[in-house]
């Protein structure tokens, strides 16, 4: 009996703690060192990931640089200066005010009709829509409208309303209407059929299936056509300030153009393209802001 009390295998199962302990030690010592590694690596990618997106601006605005001075003649070189020039001349714009009042009077004009054409868009999409046949009886005159550049008709709305501010708000809501109210269109009619029978069969009636169903769903489309008809608003609108116009970005081009102040016309220009920028990414942060239910279910 006593030898068998003397050969119990728990004896010699597991070594003391404090030799198990130097052997864990360099692992928890090491996760620190891990992290810091993986955050740089991240950080490296996520800066080569933007390097890549920005490498052809940068390769474009090194061209307009070094192009009209190395590549060009003195004769072209009159007519595309190089982008220090333009800089320095927006520069000059912006310290006598010129700049920031052309960009306050075209932004007022374009933020009243893109507010006019987005709330009339979205509002009769919706309502045609809905009612498949008001939708029959009005797409054809929809169509026929949607066809008609609305800088075709700009000299009607000059004559109908003068070269006030009238017109040109008038000409950027027609402009931005139908991108607006054609994509709502399109979102309401091609909502998931599956979405619908599902709420039906949980007992939603029409308002509340609109409301919780349709809409969001058709959410992404409607902001597509948001975004499209924010480009028209201030193309259209630069070309509206170029015929008839005191202030204004098309007004500082046209007039810089016929004043022969090439590099003030090309900052001109610049500053449009800036605009249209901020303009697009304004509109893809709303986008994400009302399509928040999107990104949850997919995470």
């Amino acid at each position: 009996m006593s030898s068998l009390i003397t050969h119990r295998p728990e004896a010699a199962q597991e070594p003391p703690v404090e030799q198990r302990s130097p052997a864990r030690a360099p692992s928890v010592a090491a996760q620190p060192g891990t992290t810091a590694a993986l955050a740089v690596r991240r950080s490296v990618a996520t800066a080569g990931g933007w390097l890549w997106k920005c490498a052809a601006i940068i390769l474009f605005l090194a061209l307009w640089e070094l192009g009209p001075k190395y590549l060009a003649g003195d004769a072209t070189r009159v007519f595309l200066p190089p982008l220090h020039q333009v800089l320095a001349a927006g520069g000059g714009l912006i310290a006598n005010g010129q700049l920031q009042t052309h960009i306050g009077a075209s932004l007022t004009r374009s933020a009243a009709g893109f507010s006019i054409a987005v709330t009339l868009g979205i509002s009769l999409g919706l309502v045609i829509a809905w009612y498949r046949p008001l939708h029959s009886f009005l797409n054809p005159l929809l169509e026929l409208f949607r066809n008609t550049a609305a800088l075709a008709l700009l000299p009607v709305f000059t004559l109908l309303l003068g070269i006030g501010e009238e017109s040109k708000i008038s000409i950027v809501a027609f402009a931005a209407f139908f991108p607006v109210l054609l994509n709502t269109l399109a979102g309401v009619r091609t909502v998931d059929p599956l979405l619908v029978r599902a709420a039906r069969s949980l007992g939603l009636g029409n308002l509340a299936l609109f409301w919780k169903v349709i809409l969001p769903s058709a959410v992404p489309t409607i902001f597509t056509g948001i975004r499209m008809a924010g480009t028209s608003a201030i193309l259209v609108l630069i070309a509206a300030e170029m015929v008839g116009a005191k202030a204004g970005l098309g007004y500082l081009i046209t007039n810089a153009q016929n004043s022969f102040l090439i590099p003030q016309m090309y900052a001109g220009i610049l500053t449009v393209s800036l605009l249209g920028l901020l303009v697009n990414l304004a509109l893809v942060a709303a986008e994400r802001h009302f399509s928040r239910w999107r990104t949850s279910i997919n995470g």
